[in-house]
């Protein structure tokens, strides 16, 4: 009965329950699930849409349908991938990419965090937790994908905003303890150092002396060493955090038993993560009996947006092993790259001193790749999306660390069509449209014409992110299956 879609059926997506076929379908102008067969079972009934000639439902992408599907296919919800040696997170900003994602990773020994999205980033697109995890539902489905999968509230700091992931059914927390730390004791003097810890609880103080002062911690080839005034740092700049970590990690376990992935990340500031402060805070979590998934510290060097690892590549491999040699031996947990997306130098090195038990997040370089699809097959959209990232950059300026010349690049209308393609290989260009994607994607003008040009080129993009992502995998050394 499917031969009587109005539209191209997506043939993995076919399947049957109850005597029901449901598939996902597209026209020309958007896609939809299909429904035929028993039109008596509560499972027909069940999906919300509009019976067409010769017994077909159609029915919408929306989120009574989504709910519908993780009922009946279990396999298209996210769950927890604590156990799951290496994961990528793919920042899916569109809700369009992770059909390329999944065509990419499924030939991989890794499992996508297809939902992945920061407030920040929720802001910037106009979408909600519940319509991420509902858009990578309807391509799980339509890509037939039963490997499993994960969701990530991104960079959440607060117990409300995680609190909105989990009722979306992120399965994943990211826990951003930059703004209850104190980073700026990173480089106060010793003295206002030890007048600061003076004020903490004096058996507290006894028990972090004892445990990590005037030691030299063996850490597989590697060797931690603290003095005292170094415990003293890390206590007056991390203790109140480690605290909130605890609370926030005994919340999860009330919300979710232990299907929960927890990553503590520390890298939103401007100093890397020394390799004694990666060991004090994995030891302090510990002894608080928090259990965390991964762990996201600041590396050395610039991880920028959109563009390669800007630094000393020994310096980062010889600091890196240390980060990993912490993980692997303090509890074996993850250790997590964030603006991971296009870091090509650093990839060999992140896959190999890990081996491999990692979580590699990207996020920005899927909505790169759709740009790059509308410069290769509509020069005229291209201006315009170009034209609103320069009148936005300083804006976004503000929110995004990058140090890009944009002079360099040029004026678009004096470019030839066939000039633009290669916008998308300069760094500059890059980063323009990279951090600007938000007053792009809310400029009522712009916002329809892109994602008609999207769903016109969907092929197109696929292919480009499955080749993109392709390169990620394979440069960090992830085996085929």
């Amino acid at each position: 009965m499917l031969d009587k879609v109005p539209g191209t059926v997506y043939k993995a997506s076919v399947n049957e329950i109850d005597g029901v076929t449901i598939a996902v379908a597209r026209d020309e102008n958007e896609k939809f699930l299909v429904l035929s067969g028993n039109a008596s079972s509560p499972v027909f009934q069940e999906f919300e849409g509009a019976l067409l000639d010769g017994g077909v439902k159609k029915a919408p992408l929306s989120a009574a349908n989504a709910a519908a599907l993780r009922k009946h296919f279990p396999w298209t919800a996210p769950v927890s991938l604590r156990d799951r040696k290496t994961t990528i997170g793919c920042g899916d900003r569109l809700g369009l990419a992770n059909a390329g994602h999944i065509a990419a990773i499924k030939h991989y020994q890794a499992t996508p965090v297809l939902a992945q999205q920061s407030m920040r980033e929720l802001d910037m697109t106009g979408r909600t937790y519940r319509q991420v995890v509902d858009d990578a539902v309807f391509l799980v489905y339509q890509t037939g994908y039963k490997d499993g999968y994960g969701a990530d509230g991104d960079h959440l700091k607060k117990i409300k905003d995680i609190d909105v992931a989990l009722a979306a059914g992120m399965p994943m927390i990211t826990l951003d303890l930059s703004e209850v730390m104190l980073a700026a004791a990173g480089d106060w003097p010793q003295a206002q150092i030890d007048e600061a810890f003076g004020k903490i609880d004096a058996a507290a103080r006894q028990q972090l002396l004892d445990a990590y002062a005037d030691k030299a911690i063996k850490l597989g080839e590697s060797e931690i060493k603290m003095d005292a005034g170094t415990v003293r740092r890390c206590a007056v700049m991390y203790l109140q955090a480690l605290d909130f970590a605890k609370e926030v990690y005994e919340h999860l376990k009330s919300k979710r038993g232990d299907k929960f992935d927890l990553e503590i990340s520390i890298d939103e500031t401007t100093s890397p993560t020394l390799p004694s402060h990666h060991y004090f805070i994995a030891g302090e979590l510990q002894r608080r009996g928090v259990e965390f998934t991964s762990l996201a510290p600041r590396f050395i060097g610039e991880f920028q947006k959109a563009i390669d690892y800007i630094g000393d590549l020994a310096e980062f491999d010889r600091q890196f092993k240390v980060h990993a040699d912490i993980a692997r031996n303090c509890g074996g947990y993850k250790v997590s790259v964030h603006s991971g997306s296009d870091k090509f130098a650093v990839y060999p090195t992140v896959g190999a001193m890990t081996g491999m038990r990692l979580h590699l997040k990207t996020a920005g370089t899927s909505w790169l790749e759709a740009v790059r699809v509308i410069a290769n097959h509509d020069p005229v959209l291209y201006r315009k999306l170009h034209k609103k990232a320069l009148a936005s950059f300083n804006d976004m300026l503000k929110l995004y660390h990058i140090t890009a010349d944009i002079n360099k690049i040029g004026d678009v209308d004096k470019m030839a069509d066939s000039e633009l393609p290669a916008l998308m290989e300069m760094a500059e260009a890059r980063q323009l449209l990279h951090i600007t994607y938000g007053p792009i994607l809310r400029d009522p003008a712009i916002r329809p014409l892109f994602f008609a040009a999207m769903h016109k080129f969907e092929n197109e993009y696929d292919e480009t992110i499955r080749k993109h992502f392709d390169k990620h995998l394979s440069l960090l050394g992830v085996p085929k299956k």
